[in-house]
């Protein structure tokens, strides 16, 4: 789980304007983290299926997301991508 520190840096780092709290290359960029910290922590937990099935729910939500922003608007689709490093499969392009 993101400390609100964490998550507060993540939100001035993405944010689409001054007062952006919810935009969809905030909530990908969070999710992002969240999945990161959920996959470190299977690697010593091989056997914690709760947080597991967590992980490939925030996987889905993150996909769905970048689904909807490539809808809108491909060119900050493409960007948040790259900036946050997620491999573009061809499901999504």
């Amino acid at each position: 789980m993101l400390s609100p520190k964490q998550k507060q840096d993540l939100i001035k780092k993405y944010r689409v304007h001054k007062d952006d709290t919810g935009s969809p290359e905030v909530q990908i960029a969070i999710l992002t983290e969240e999945i990161a910290q959920v996959s470190e922590h299977l690697k010593t937990h091989k056997k914690d299926n709760h947080s597991r099935r967590g992980l490939l729910k925030m996987v889905g939500n993150r996909r769905r997301l970048l689904r909807y922003l490539k809808g809108e608007d491909e060119k900050r689709w493409k960007k948040i991508a790259e900036k946050l490093k997620i491999k573009i499969t061809s499901i999504e392009e």
